[in-house]
């Protein structure tokens, strides 16, 4: 059984279970497979607690930190309503396959839900198909406003 609930970032337990859960997620092939900088590990909890919008879902296993989702506030134009985006989704490895993601995804559409928002968004990485396959069984899809126009591609550029 899993305790899942908003993060509280003030508590020191639960700001240290996301960096510890981040540090996983970044160690791994699909976060990259370099650990976080210290650096970035010392200010993450105070950082995330900043960001007007931003919220984080928590999962435990007993004492254990087992899931992470963290999420941030933004606008539809189009619909002229919030929206989150899911940024990471973390479920740690002792965790996996247990259905931990489902039971995040439905902490984070209550959020959205109460918040007014319009949609929930994410990226996921092509060759993460085990990601892909949670995502789709959530009800999430890729993004089109025009089928003629296919898909949104989500880039970046470094700065």
């Amino acid at each position: 059984m899993f305790d899942i609930h908003e993060a509280d970032l003030n508590q020191p337990e639960q700001a240290a279970a996301l960096v510890a859960l981040m540090d996983e997620y970044a160690r791994d092939p699909m976060g990259g497979g370099e650990g976080l900088a210290d650096s970035v590990k010392a200010a993450l909890p105070e950082a995330l607690k900043n960001r007007p919008g931003a919220f984080q879902i928590l999962a435990w296993r007993g004492s254990e930190p087992a899931g992470l989702i963290n999420c941030f506030e933004g606008f539809s134009t189009f619909q002229c309503k919030p929206l989150i985006n899911i940024h990471d989704v973390i479920v740690s490895k002792n965790h996996r396959g247990q259905g931990l993601n489902q039971l995040m995804m439905e902490q984070v559409e209550a959020i959205a839900r109460q918040r007014g928002c319009c949609k929930i968004t994410l990226e996921v990485l092509q060759g993460n198909q085990a990601a892909q396959k949670a995502y789709r069984k959530f009800g999430f899809a890729g993004y089109e406003l025009d089928p003629e126009m296919g898909c949104a591609l989500f880039w970046e550029k470094k700065l």
